[in-house]
């Protein structure tokens, strides 16, 4: 005992353990794939006092997915359940656990292995459809100081209070962990389609160097229902991808193959998440390079000696081939953007040799000279690709007049192009919109919303960095990712829109803090093919949105009224007004409704 409080004791003073240390080889280097150091936590925690209290050097439960288990702090009893995990599922269905090991002493080499999940009746969930992996933790912020969101530029950290917290679903499989620390491990379960129901039983296995084995009971009751395929899922889920981080992450040159290799796996994990939209960009800096890899333009626009333009859409259909046909998301391409917030735009003009920009607005005549000959020319390529029918010409969060200008010119370059927009409600539009995001709070008029579903438009809704809550920060809940697609079958939208999948900051890896925004708010996932907290649970909440849909229409084919009232009156709640009325937290909402939905 006085050897590990000596430990703790060091650890606490910064000499000795002053960041995790690793098992495998570190990556060198600014960009890490493999293993790295974290960030050390300067925020007061558990002392040596409160580590000695342990009953045993090694500790290992399992904890829940609602909790940001601290790195430094001997993890609350509360948050702890017990040494078996009990869960319930449908087939095809993907569920997730936490356990957490936490220890007075230094653990080398800790791996954790699991078993197949075996019934009484001899069926198998194998062990290929089961992961464990360690929780990493990254530095994260706070919403603004009034606590109304996180919007607004942030060019100095120390202004903000700064701490770490557990998000990265790690890759790296063998860890070393030091005294006086907790380690977080996630663990998913994606239950075969094909799987017969009833109880499963496994285990997770923790070991080390200098760990005796210790496992941890696993029992999935898989019901009688089936989730489709992702792929078939109808809830329309648009996360913004950044192929330009990738590059310059992982040290590729742009659309290599290098590059493509390295993105397939991160655009694959969004695919198996559901997503339905291809993000393109056809010019440069359609968000005046808000992020730490600024959008450039897909498409190559060229004004010849004689006026005339010719356009090089190699790019564009590397990247969309690539998508559609490799990846595997193909329901939209959303090609932003004909209203950027700096009104300037590119081309190579072949008399002076230069790139030169055109600065002018909607409704301008060179506006038009800029924007009509690309849109013929754009239609013409798509129709011969046979991408027009999937194909937008897409903005965001532009003025109403600006998009009535933009929509007249599009309409005169092709009557049959498809339109969207993230942004404020505008009656006088709408009608022109094939796919319209509103932001959260915001509601579509009821007569409006039956008419855009009727003829088969897309309805969704949006968060951004304007809400403080429900939101997918570094530093929200993690239940609100997870409350966030049901919200939007409660107000009756056919998904969500999340305007950034992996822009990643600086050090992705290590700090999601951005010099504008709230942490978190530019990516979801990480390099390394690693995903999160937040993202697992956003997938959670997508599979009770698909949920939610087949037993409504089972229940109207049945005549079940009184099951779908009941279920209608839980989803009821996922509103601001079931919130305001309820006085549930998110967390206790979901555990209500996944109760209905797998005892129904």
């Amino acid at each position: 005992m006085r050897q590990t409080l000596i430990l703790c004791a060091l650890l606490l003073s910064g000499s000795l353990y002053t960041s995790a240390q690793t098992a495998a080889p570190v990556s060198a280097g600014k960009y890490p794939l493999g293993d790295y150091t974290e960030l050390t936590d300067t925020k007061p925690h558990d002392g040596a006092e409160v580590w000695s209290r342990m009953k045993k050097p090694v500790e290992l439960a399992w904890g829940n997915t609602d909790t940001r288990y601290k790195k430094l702090d001997v993890p609350k009893a509360v948050d702890l359940t017990s040494a078996v995990w009990r869960a319930k599922a449908w087939r095809g269905e993907r569920i997730n656990g936490q356990a957490v090991l936490w220890s007075q002493i230094a653990l080398e080499d800790v791996t954790v292995t699991v078993s197949d999940l075996r019934s009484r009746g001899g069926a198998i969930i194998p062990a290929g459809k089961v992961s464990a992996n360690f929780v990493r933790y990254v530095m994260t912020d706070e919403l603004n100081k009034d606590g109304k969101g996180g919007c607004g530029h942030r060019p100095k950290a120390s202004d903000w209070d700064s701490s770490v917290v557990a998000d990265v679903i790690d890759t790296v499989s063998v860890r070393d962990l030091q005294p006086c620390s907790a380690q977080p491990v996630w663990v998913n379960i994606w239950v075969p389609r094909e799987a017969q129901p009833g109880l499963y039983k496994g285990v997770i296995t923790v070991s080390g160097k200098n760990l005796k084995p210790m496992k941890l009971a696993m029992q999935v009751d898989v019901v009688d229902r089936t989730l489709p395929k992702p792929e078939e899922w109808k809830f329309h889920l648009d996360l913004w991808q950044n192929p330009y981080a990738v590059a310059r992450y992982c040290r590729v040159p742009l659309w290599s193959k290098a590059h493509f290799d390295a993105m397939r796996p991160l655009m694959k994990r969004l695919r198996d998440a559901g997503q339905k939209v291809v993000t393109a960009t056809i010019m440069h800096k359609p968000w005046a390079g808000q992020t730490e890899d600024f959008f450039d333009s897909m498409i190559a626009k060229t004004k010849k000696i004689d006026g005339s333009w010719t356009y090089d859409y190699t790019v564009f259909d590397k990247w969309v081939d690539f998508m559609l046909n490799d990846v595997g998301i193909d329901a939209q391409i959303d090609c932003y953007t004909m209203i950027p917030w700096a009104l300037s735009f590119d081309y190579f003009d072949q008399a002076t040799g230069r790139v030169l920009f055109v600065d002018a607005a909607p409704g301008d005549s060179v506006y038009t000279g800029y924007w009509l000959p690309f849109l013929k020319d754009f239609s013409r390529h798509l129709r011969e690709r046979g991408w027009f029918d999937r194909a937008a010409i897409s903005m965001d969060e532009r003025p109403m007049r600006s998009m009535q200008e933009a929509i007249k010119l599009i309409r005169e370059a092709d009557p049959e192009f498809k339109i969207t927009l993230a942004g404020n409600y505008h009656d006088e539009i709408q009608g022109d919109l094939y796919d319209l995001s509103i932001p959260y709070t915001h509601r579509f008029p009821e007569a409006v919303r039956a008419e855009r579903k009727a003829g088969g438009r897309v309805s969704t809704v949006y968060v951004c960095c304007t809400e403080a809550f429900p939101n997918t920060f570094t530093f929200s809940p993690p239940a609100e990712a997870a409350w966030l697609p049901v919200h939007a079958v409660a107000g009756d939208y056919d998904g969500l829109l999340r305007w950034t999948y992996n822009s990643w900051t600086d050090d992705p890896l290590r700090d999601s803090r951005f010099r504008t925004w709230a942490a978190g708010d530019c990516y979801i996932v990480y390099p390394g093919d690693r995903s999160s907290i937040r993202f697992e649970r956003l997938i959670e909440g997508i599979q009770d949105a698909e949920k939610i849909r087949i037993l409504r229409e089972v229940f109207k084919a049945e005549g079940a009224d009184d099951k779908l009232e009941e279920l209608d009156e839980t989803v009821a709640l996922f509103t601001p007004e079931g919130l305001a009325k309820s006085q549930m937290q998110p967390e206790e909402m979901l555990i209500r409704l996944r109760s209905l939905l797998n005892s129904l």
